[in-house]
């Protein structure tokens, strides 16, 4: 396969469909291109072509290099980074099914290459730990939103009343740019725990204002709730469940992702349900659950 700009967008969607941050998406896919570049000098045009000697010769390319900005040569940070993209690259190859190649550098550790899957059991606990309070049903709800319909951190931050659909059991996702609009389908477990806390909780917490809001996630302010305000609402939860794993937003929709694919769902079936434009990035989440079992 040749190295071209197809394969860095693959990259780059990748990245984004594993939830990587949109600063660690642009250095990575930008890392990537200066080692092809660095390739090209070697008229190595292939993936086939690339072997572990050459990426130490990259490696220590790096170290030679002078710093571009400033005086001096590269810093070790950024090097880090440079072979950290390096990886990340390799395994995307690999979990793809394309040529890959091994990268044995040892390198500072990179906290974000491994994302955290929850067991069934886990999940189980972050339910048991919601109180039956106002925060508690909301806090149900939040588990529903995002595990029981996998959606991202933004869809569910932009879910508004009109797009649960309890009588069609459907919720209706407005994704943003790259993405499209779809309906996920809710399990009658799920559907409850967002019935509960539109007629309860949410209920109640609009009381305490006289004007109506669109939002479904509503703050003590009457709000619609920001992606770190649910985040910290998960990390209550998983403390009080003694969960150790770091656990956010997208961890129940990766879990989520495994759990469907091992209970026997089809890639396709997955794909629909998680909004991928493409089952390249389910794929991704067949390693995983395999991996997990």
């Amino acid at each position: 396969m040749e190295l071209n700009v197809i394969l860095t967008q693959s990259f780059e969607k990748w990245l984004k469909t594993l939830d990587y941050a949109p600063s660690t998406v642009y250095a990575s896919v930008s890392y990537v291109e200066n080692f092809f570049f660095y390739l090209k000098s070697l008229e190595i045009e292939t993936l086939q072509a690339i072997h572990p000697e050459t990426i130490s010769r990259y490696y220590k390319y790096l170290q030679t290099r002078t710093n571009k900005r400033q005086s001096g040569s590269l810093s070790n940070n950024y090097i880090t980074s440079n072979i950290n993209a390096i990886k990340r690259f390799s395994r995307y190859l690999q979990q793809t099914e394309k040529p890959f190649f091994e990268v044995s550098i040892k390198t500072n550790p990179d906290k974000e290459t491994s994302k955290t899957i929850l067991t069934p059991k886990e999940i189980k606990t972050l339910y048991k730990a919601c109180e039956n309070s106002v925060l508690g049903i909301r806090d149900r709800a939040i588990l529903s939103v995002y595990y029981g319909c996998g959606l991202r951190r933004s869809e569910g931050v932009n879910l508004d009343l009109k797009d649960v659909l309890l009588k069609e059991k459907l919720v209706f996702v407005r994704t943003g740019k790259g993405y499209k609009d779809r309906y996920v389908p809710l399990s009658e477990a799920v559907k409850d725990d967002l019935e509960n806390y539109i007629y309860q909780s949410r209920k109640h917490i609009q009381s305490f204002k006289p004007i109506k809001s669109e939002a479904f996630f509503l703050s003590m302010q009457v709000k619609r709730m920001c992606g770190n305000a649910l985040i910290e609402r998960v990390h209550k939860l998983a403390a009080t469940a003694g969960i150790q794993k770091e656990t956010g937003l997208h961890t129940l929709r990766h879990s989520i992702a495994s759990h469907l694919l091992q209970s026997g769902m089809t890639l396709e079936e997955v794909s629909q349900f998680l909004g991928h434009s493409s089952l390249e990035s389910t794929q991704i989440y067949t390693h995983i659950a395999n991996a997990e079992l």
